[in-house]
């Protein structure tokens, strides 16, 4: 079969099945199968595929029709320009989440400002060089490693670490981490929320291959987080997809959705310094709850996605 009518009778097919965005679905799926890109797929419209290459489709177009997300198939997303490793250990990273990454951004310096002693990111020999302050953020329930990593690209003096209670998820984050070379910049831990980065932790070795550090309590100057934010009584309202293939403890929070940001919010308060930012995505259906679980924090804001719907919650710790 050539390529072109192959393409078309898979859109035909997954136009069939109510498969949403079905010939995006149909040329993703076949630069997968053929490992080229879409300008190829135009540009070689008689390339006759071959019987593994049909068959291979075929099983990838069968996977697409069940409700299976095409990244779970493909094993990748794009988030912040680079390209992810994904599966179905981890949620697949959305560009709303990209709102948090944008925040931490435009709020840094506002944090460089900040008066008083901070930990410096390199010495200099020259004495009219100036020294820049380290940030230190932690990305709680990292999933696939997306916000850590991005963080990780933009700021390179940073001191970024990044928890999951999944052991599964975090080797994504790590494979992730040594695929754009930002394993050292990292650091690695298996926890629920906050609530063991302090103690019992055992952190991945450093660059050095020495352990880093324990972290004491109040030195972050970010946490971040995408948590599991989706009330199970607004089940029915999420995509079939979503609930049958994506991890449920990365998208159901609980009966309200509030349950797991009620946790995080005083695990953050302890984590960071004085005047230290939380930051976090969330939906518009929970922002006032939201509200009320920060009451007693400074600068409070909410800020919205492309739609107009609240989709970060933004705080500052009284200093």
């Amino acid at each position: 079969m050539q390529l072109r009518p192959a393409l078309n009778s898979a859109i035909e097919r997954l136009t069939s099945q109510c498969v949403p965005s079905p010939r995006m679905n149909a040329e993703l799926l076949l630069m997968f199968t053929l490992d080229c890109d879409r300008a190829h797929l135009y540009g070689h419209p008689e390339r006759e595929l071959t019987a593994d290459e049909v068959r291979r489709y075929d099983e990838a177009l069968a996977r697409r029709t069940t409700g299976e997300p095409a990244q779970y198939i493909t094993g990748h997303q794009e988030f912040w320009g680079m390209d992810l490793i994904v599966t179905p250990a981890v949620l697949i990273p959305r560009p709303e989440t990209e709102h948090v990454v944008e925040t931490v951004l435009e709020l840094m310096p506002l944090w460089r400002g900040r008066p008083g002693p901070r930990p410096l990111a390199v010495q200099h020999d020259r004495a009219d060089v100036a020294e820049e302050p380290i940030p230190r953020i932690v990305d709680v329930g990292t999933g696939s490693g997306a916000i850590a990593l991005a963080l990780a690209k933009e700021l390179p003096s940073a001191e970024i670490y990044a928890t999951d209670i999944s052991t599964a998820a975090l080797e994504v984050a790590r494979a992730n981490a040594a695929k754009h070379q930002l394993r050292s910049r990292v650091h690695f831990h298996r926890a629920d929320l906050l609530s063991e980065i302090f103690s019992d932790l055992t952190p991945e070795p450093s660059a050095s291959g020495q352990p880093s550090a324990g972290l004491p309590r109040g030195e972050f100057d970010f946490v971040v987080s995408n948590p599991p934010y989706v009330g199970e009584s607004e089940e029915d309202q999420v995509q079939l997809e979503v609930r049958k293939f994506e991890p449920r403890n990365a998208v159901f929070a609980g009966p309200t959705g509030l349950e797991v940001i009620e946790r995080l919010i005083p695990q953050a308060c302890e984590a960071l310094r004085p005047g230290g930012w939380l930051i976090f995505e969330i939906s518009g259906t929970i922002a006032e709850g939201v509200r009320g679980l920060l009451a007693g924090w400074d600068d409070v804001v909410f800020k919205n996605d492309l739609q107009g719907i609240a989709r970060v919650a933004i705080a500052r710790k009284p200093s």
